[in-house]
Formats: structure tokens, sequence, C-alpha cells
């Protein structure tokens, strides 16, 4: 579990400095976007990736690898968006991090809880797989949406966020490490 732990503080220094970046370059314009708005940019990204996995090429510059990158980034800006609605305010870099981080965190602490339940089975999983489960968990989410956020015994949408970081996170480490 330590080689997990350490390849995973390592794709999220990828996916964190991705995004320090881009809110540099861009402040926090995604804060009007409503949650719906952002599980549809975590669908377009996660269906370019099936799409090259299908193709095998891909004809626009930027691969799987900043695909998955983008899911983990959006996932977090949709549990801030879940948490603190939209809105046309930009929400201070700090605030913004601090959130960010706290979102990796509770990803990374339940990726650990079922890794030790598991006893790490993404590893004999294909990319291909995480790709389509993060497929699925959309799905999920659009159905929840369209229900108003409401759930009989399911996982709410913010779980699912969270399990789709995990995901695109696994995909990162084998495309890094494998």
């Amino acid at each position: 579990m330590d080689k997990t732990n350490q390849q995973f503080d390592y794709v999220i220094g990828i996916c964190h400095d991705v995004f320090v970046k881009k809110m540099k370059d861009y402040g926090t314009a995604w804060r009007i976007l409503r949650p719906k708005s952002v599980t549809d940019q975590i669908y377009i990204k996660a269906q370019r990736i099936r799409s090259i996995e299908e193709k095998g090429v891909a004809k626009i510059e930027e691969d799987s690898k900043a695909e998955f990158i983008g899911i983990v980034n959006y996932c977090s800006m949709a549990l801030i968006q879940l948490e603190l609605g939209p809105s046309e305010e930009e929400l201070p870099t700090d605030i913004t991090e601090l959130k960010y981080n706290d979102n990796i965190k509770k990803a990374k602490d339940l990726m650990m809880d079922k890794n030790h339940d598991y006893g790490e089975a993404w590893r004999q999983m294909r990319i291909s797989s995480y790709t389509d489960l993060i497929l699925m968990k959309i799905k999920r989410i659009k159905q929840i949406e369209d229900n108003q956020g409401i759930t009989i015994i399911s996982e709410g949408v913010a779980a699912n966020y969270l399990d789709m970081i995990n995901y695109a996170i696994f995909g990162l480490i084998k495309l890094e490490f494998e």
C-alpha cells in the first residue's frame, strides 16, 4: 500500500499543478457552471478517452492522460459546486486550493479504505475498465440529477464524484508507471 500511496501522491501532484496553473490563467470562471454542466464536462472527457481507446489514435494533441487529469480536476470542481452552488463571483485562490485539496484527501482516504478491503484489485484491471466505470458513474449522476438529487438506497452524487477521482487516478498511475 506504500507504493499506491506514493503513486497516488505523485499523480495528484501533476493534477494539482495543472489545476493551479489553469486557475492562474482563467481564475475560477468554472464557478458559474451548474453541477449538471460540470457532469457534462466530465462526460466529454471520459467519452474522448473511450474514443481514443477504441480508435487507437487521437487527432487532437492531448492524450488520455490529459483527459484523466481533467476528470480528476473537474470532479473536484463538481464537489465544490455541490457545496457552494454556482456563482458569478470568483472564489479566492487560497480557498479554492484548500477545497480542492480537501476533496482529494477525501478521495484518497476512500481509496485507501477500499484498497484495504479489495486488496488493490484495481491493479489487475484494464485502463479501459476505469473509463467504462467513469462513464457508468456519470450515467448514475445524471439519473440522480434528473431525480433532483433524491435517492432511495444509493450513494449520492458526491460519492460518485469521489469514485471517479479514484478511477481516473488509477488510470493515471497505470499510464505513468506501467
